[in-house]
């Protein structure tokens, strides 16, 4: 097997491929190479939900690269391409026993950062928990396990000014790093979680090999939107809770970013949130009126107006991009709503799905061969 690996996080229960269109006929589905060992979200499992992978690739040896996904209140994960196990990290502890505890969210990577104890390769979580971001350094060959904590002791809350704002949990949740090509410098772009707020993070060398990272700016999304026939929209949601964002990813080739939002649709600006953000395709439930029942904790929806989009069903969740060389490829959307996946060419806003799937909590990822997706992609 090789790097070529597209990793996908769901329930481990296998669903058939749905029939919801592609011009003709069933979507492609493509069948997972190997999984991993399955995840429980109880106490008995150490409350690990599978939810976000990154790829670390191995280049001096591809056919050794790793797989750093989180499991959220369970903490990392690390699996090699045949899906084994290799490392687990547990989140860390709140400051105190009434505290919210650590909760891995996403992860990111960055390549050859410069430290203190020279450049380093770092897998970057957010720490919902803790509203905080957090760093490992990545030795595929270290004796203890291929990651090893590196975040500086003082970093500070990335959103939050108490512990007593961190406990409401509207901390750090979706996440993407960037270097920028013109000055070297690194950046994490995190959400926040309930909010549409975004902020970008410059990543900081700290002392004796650590990492910290430093506020830049903040962009805020909308949370009501003006509709073609004159109303105002906003998504249905818990009592203030606005639409938040988890994906997104930017694109190395032009520093553009793209940001999913979940109940509204997938966003483009560029990574150092100084230009307006556009909206470049929205999930099917756009501009859907729906009233939020406090019983049910549900929202249920009235008349579609017909003003949303053909290819995601909310939420969003994750974005990636697919690089075949010169500027070329897709970028991925994970529609969770109808366990599909979109694709959009990089150049022409066009794509078409393939599915993944879903009584404890149990998750895991499931390994897929790129290549096999790219192919039902052409066919």
């Amino acid at each position: 097997m090789t790097a070529a690996l597209a990793v996908l996080a769901g329930l481990t229960a296998a669903a058939p491929a749905t029939a919801q269109g592609r011009k003709s006929g069933p979507l492609p589905a493509v069948t997972p190479v190997a999984q991993t060992a399955t995840l429980f979200d109880d106490e008995e499992g150490g409350n690990a939900n599978a939810d976000d992978p990154a790829i670390w690739r191995n280049s001096a040896d591809p056919d050794r690269s790793l797989v750093v996904a989180t499991a959220k209140q369970g903490g990392l994960r690390v699996y090699d391409l045949g899906a084994r196990q290799v490392q687990a990290l547990p989140a860390p502890s709140g400051p105190g026993p009434d505290d919210s505890p650590g909760r891995f969210n996403n992860v990111d990577l960055v390549h050859r950062m410069r430290l203190s104890a020279g450049r380093a390769d770092l897998a970057v979580v957010t720490d919902r928990g803790n509203d905080r971001l957090r760093f490992y350094r990545v030795d595929r060959d270290r004796p203890g396990g291929p990651l090893t904590d590196v975040t500086a002791p003082t970093v500070p809350p990335v959103f939050s000014a108490s512990q007593e704002e961190i406990n409401d949990q509207r901390t750090a949740y979706g996440l993407a790093t960037w270097t920028d090509k013109a000055t070297g410098r690194s950046y994490s772009l995190v959400s926040r979680r309930h909010e549409t707020r975004l902020a970008l993070l410059e990543l900081t060398a700290a002392p004796g090999g650590t990492v910290g990272y430093r506020l830049v700016r903040t962009l805020d999304l909308p949370s009501s939107f003006r509709l073609p026939n004159g109303t105002s929209w906003s998504p249905c949601g818990e009592p203030g809770e606005r639409p938040q964002v988890e994906g997104m990813v930017v694109d190395p080739a032009d520093g553009t970013l793209y940001a999913g939002q979940e109940d509204v649709g997938i966003w483009r600006m560029r990574a150092d949130l100084t230009s307006a953000p556009v909206l470049v395709d929205r999930v099917r439930e756009y501009g859907v009126p729906a009233t939020y029942d406090e019983n049910t904790e549900e929202c249920t929806p009235g008349a579609d107006p017909g003003f949303g989009g053909r290819r995601l069903s909310a939420d969003v969740e994750g974005l990636t991009l697919v690089d075949e060389g010169d500027g070329d490829g897709y970028l991925m959307a994970s529609s969770q709503g109808d366990n599909t996946f979109a694709f959009y060419d990089r150049e022409h806003k066009d794509g078409h799905d393939a599915p993944e799937d879903g009584p404890r909590t149990a998750t895991g990822f499931k390994f897929v061969d790129l290549g096999k997706v790219l192919d039902a992609l052409d066919d």
